[in-house]
């Protein structure tokens, strides 16, 4: 049987981080050397390779040129290797793993990120077991093939769809959760992979990348008081052709009637605007009330159940590739990567 392989790409981020012994500072390590830092990765029935970012990005500093140059280390590398984990800080690593899912298309390989909330170097580190883990997911294959080819997030125990997964803890090792999809494999003595909700890809396509994404998209989330200046400011901005709006409970906002005019007067400028529920679990109707319909009349278009990061990087995506704004608001509509659930 061909040996299989798997490159580390390693962004940046508290995972690549050991103390330094004659300054006792994090820094980071050469991940060339990476199994002396992880012994067991050498039990493993499968090479591991690595490629490391110079310089390393700071998950905070993450923007989609990184993202592009990511796909384009994967395009490149893509009949080389059986699946790619991904090391990145965790403060973005939803957005990077919602933007990849949209520019990998055909994907039938493992793209799985990982990190940790401690660095690997420290003794109660996390990191270990998120690498060790994620690994063994990326090289997992039946009748060779990979058993879960998309682009997944994989933390303390769960591996979760990229585009469905938000961080909301900062604190604790269990940082990631996905309240509108489940878990793709939950990991205990055994990894359970839930191959129902697994996307396995009917495409005959080859695989391609999209290396554009567009930046002009802004997000207005609702608050108790906001006022009409904050709503023109955000929605007459400069050059945005896109905004995700961020509104209550199953999409609803106010209805005084200045913020419906301004709202309705964006739209008929052809101001995108794709309405997502602040709620982590819990999707748009905005059938449901009568604030949700004000909104579906003006012609706001329902985010369903995306997460916010999934909205902002599939307008970045769209308005970036697809040839028409109808285009655009045609596929807002549907699920390219199993982001939504219609």
């Amino acid at each position: 049987m061909e040996e299989r392989e798997i490159l580390i790409i390693y962004t940046g981020g508290t995972i690549g981080m050991v103390i330094d012994p004659e300054t006792n500072s994090l820094v980071p390590f050469d991940f060339e050397s990476i199994s002396k830092q992880v012994p067991e990765l050498r039990k493993f029935d499968f090479k591991v390779k690595s490629y490391s970012f110079e310089p390393l990005v700071d998950s905070s500093d993450m923007n989609p040129d990184i993202w592009i140059k990511l796909v384009e280390i994967i395009e490149e590398n893509y009949t080389l290797y059986d699946g790619f984990v991904i090391l990145h800080g965790t403060d973005t690593m939803a957005y990077t793993a919602s933007a990849l899912s949209f520019m990998l298309n055909n994907l039938k390989k493992p793209v799985i990120l990982t990190g940790s909330q401690l660095p690997l170097g420290t003794i109660r580190t996390d990191g270990k077991e998120n690498l060790i883990t994620a690994l063994e997911i990326a090289a997992a294959q039946k009748n060779r093939q990979a058993l879960v080819p998309e682009v997944c997030i994989f933390f303390n125990d769960k591996l979760f769809r990229g585009n469905r997964t938000t961080k909301y803890n900062a604190e604790h090792f269990r940082a990631f959760r996905s309240d509108n999809y489940p878990a793709l494999a939950e990991v205990g003595i055994h990894i359970k992979y839930n191959y129902p909700f697994i996307r396995y890809t009917t495409l005959n396509g080859t695989f391609r990348v999209a290396k554009k994404m567009d930046t002009n998209v802004a997000l207005l989330r609702i608050f108790p008081g906001i006022n009409r200046e904050v709503v023109k400011a955000v929605l007459n901005a400069p050059g945005i052709k896109a905004i995700v709006l961020e509104t209550y409970g199953s999409g609803n906002a106010p209805t005084q009637k200045w913020f419906l005019d301004e709202v309705e007067e964006a739209v008929k400028k052809g101001l995108i605007i794709l309405n997502v529920t602040q709620c982590l679990s819990g999707s748009v109707e905005m059938w449901r009330y009568e604030t949700g319909v004000h909104l579906l009349e003006i012609g706001v278009i329902s985010g369903h159940d995306m997460t916010t990061e999934t909205a902002i990087t599939k307008l970045m995506y769209l308005l970036a590739n697809a040839s028409s704004v109808e285009e655009v608001k045609n596929n807002l509509n549907k699920s390219l990567q199993g982001e939504i659930y219609i």
